[in-house]
């Protein structure tokens, strides 16, 4: 059971890792665009699954621009013109229930635009860590690990010292124990990956590990309730997996489900306390 329960985190690793680079590559040696592009594309891909597990997907008037959006939200997050098109995304919706008010509902609507302003707006967190090819490395990392820790983390002290259940309806399998590793786990890779950038990588810039170490704190519950969220999501849909890209293992959403939620994290901490002096 516990073998099986650590291939989809493999699997996780292996794509996560993959994609890490993909974009990393693309920003650094290319031009940024072309990684924020993967980036939007991801998480169009990901607003589909997220509508097609309500049947929605084939409802094109709702569903394209809703994954248009998700697509074109990274390119523009860092604009003047981001609030025209999330009013223009409003309006459309709308119209297109207003127009189509047999078929889908309210509660339609309110399912696909909420759902693709969590993602899309998660996912632009990364596409903002290409703005400055620098550090794009550094964030990018940062981004993929720590939510990878706090599963890792969990899972690990989870089924070494797990009994007490932390939301038994919701995920059975995730306990309080498992979540204190998962806190730990994170905290700890957080800080070991700025000593290896501080004397290893980028030697001539300046970490701050106290700043790393807060935001390990503060990505592992984050994480968790990114996993919980997207869960209670599927319960509510009697489904077990938004996709099936992975066959076995569910789609890119089921995967990515927690950088969702912590990804946005750097951004704000980043904010107050740098995370990365350049020299």
């Amino acid at each position: 059971m516990c073998m099986k329960s650590l291939k989809p985190r493999l699997l996780t690793a292996v794509v996560g890792i993959s994609a890490m680079l993909i974009i990393m590559f693309a920003s650094v040696y290319l031009s940024p665009i072309i990684g924020i592009m993967v980036i939007g594309a991801c998480s169009a891909f990901m607003t589909g699954e997220y509508l097609h597990a309500k049947n929605l997907l084939k409802s094109y008037p709702l569903s394209i621009p809703c994954m248009a959006f998700a697509f074109v939200l990274p390119l523009v997050i860092m604009t003047q013109y981001l609030h025209l098109i999330l009013y223009a995304v409003m309006i459309i919706g709308f119209f297109v229930i207003i127009m189509s008010h047999k078929k889908l509902t309210y509660h339609d609507l309110s399912y696909s635009l909420f759902g693709t302003l969590l993602i899309s707006f998660g996912m632009s967190s990364i596409a903002v860590m290409c703005n400055d090819k620098r550090t794009v490395i550094f964030y990018f990392i940062l981004a993929f690990l720590l939510p990878w820790m706090a599963d890792a983390g969990g899972f690990f002290i989870g089924a070494a010292f797990g009994t007490h259940k932390l939301c038994p309806n919701i995920s059975p399998k995730k306990t309080i124990e498992g979540a204190i590793g998962g806190v730990i786990f994170c905290i700890l890779s957080a800080v070991l990956m700025g000593l290896v950038f501080q004397y290893i990588i980028m030697p001539d810039v300046t970490i701050n590990l106290w700043a790393l170490a807060l935001l390990g704190f503060i990505d592992a519950p984050l994480s968790i309730l990114g996993d919980l969220s997207f869960s209670l999501i599927k319960r509510s849909l009697n489904i077990k997996d938004y996709g099936s890209i992975f066959p076995g293992h569910g789609g890119m959403l089921d995967r990515c489900d927690s950088i969702i939620f912590t990804a946005p994290a750097i951004i704000l901490v980043g904010q107050f306390i740098p995370f990365i002096t350049l020299g």
